[in-house]
């Protein structure tokens, strides 16, 4: 996968393509969940409770999926949407990193719980290795898939234009900010929650994910993986106490990474590989550690 900034890489998604994107991001979630805002009866009385488990949440969470996958064949065509697809295949990255996405991400929920001080205190959130499996699959299958559109897409059409600290701080705020609707949904999860620790959390995770996704010369699956991470439900509720252990987080990963966070040099830019991604060995060995 060529990484940098080229005239390759205008010549398949235009930089302005991040309006539709955004548009139709925006427009379809927040356009869904504004009805059962402003309509909660009418809503409730046709298409039922709005619900983190209902069809109409997650079509309102694949949105940035939808609208990337509506922006890169409206570009490129099937071609060159299977070619972002590709991305998918793409899973070479240091030891170190994995070891952030293993280990790494629980410890800092379980830090966050302890300064909640909840951590011995509320007991494993399932009873059962039966009801554990369908919690972990729905998972799965909701938040990280709106990866295709937030690091599949946009972050590599902002590194275009920013280095990589801000295109990820830029796109932490749009982030974050997506979310905001669900805050003032019943029944909903994030019902539960206070945004702003939420927001600024959102803005931590996207920096913490950006050198992730260029030493992974522009990985889709990673990025899943750590949004995965990130919402997985057996880790303990930290709420909103997370949120400082990840914006710590946040400033080590700039300071290991500062160097390639602050140059536009080795940031990916493509959102579509010329050729359908195949790995060469040598990008195992692109380091071995966070840092440049």
């Amino acid at each position: 996968m060529i990484i940098g900034s080229s005239g390759a890489d205008r010549r398949q998604i235009p930089f302005i393509s991040l309006v539709p994107f955004l548009l139709i991001a925006f427009g379809l979630a927040w356009g869904i969940l504004a009805l059962f805002i402003f309509l909660p009866d009418r809503m409730t009385e046709i298409f039922g409770e709005l619900t983190g488990q209902h069809p109409l949440f997650f079509l309102a969470v694949y949105a940035p999926a939808i609208a990337a996958f509506i922006v890169v064949t409206y570009d490129s065509g099937l071609g060159g949407l299977r070619r972002y697809l590709s991305r998918l295949l793409l899973w070479r990255c240091s030891l170190v990193w994995y070891a952030f996405l293993i280990v790494g991400i629980p410890l800092l929920f379980f830090g966050g719980s302890a300064l909640k001080g909840n951590l011995f205190e509320d007991p494993f959130p399932f009873s059962s290795f039966q009801s554990l499996i369908p919690a972990l699959a729905m998972t799965m299958v909701k938040g990280p898939v709106e990866e295709f559109g937030w690091r599949g897409l946009a972050l590599p059409l902002l590194q275009r234009r920013f280095a990589p600290i801000w295109a990820g701080l830029i796109l932490g705020v749009i982030w974050g900010f997506w979310h905001l609707p669900a805050f003032l949904l019943s029944g909903t999860q994030q019902s539960a929650w206070s945004f702003t620790p939420f927001f600024v959390g959102s803005v931590a995770l996207s920096v913490i994910v950006t050198p992730l996704f260029n030493k992974s010369r522009g990985s889709i699956l990673l990025p899943a993986l750590f949004h995965f991470q990130c919402n997985n439900p057996i880790w303990p509720d930290a709420q909103p106490y997370d949120t400082f252990a990840f914006a710590a987080a946040a400033l080590i990963v700039i300071w290991i990474n500062r160097t390639a966070m602050f140059s536009r040099e080795g940031a990916v830019t493509e959102v579509i590989p010329q050729t359908e991604s195949r790995m060469m060995p040598r990008d195992l060995s692109s380091g071995t550690g966070t840092g440049s």
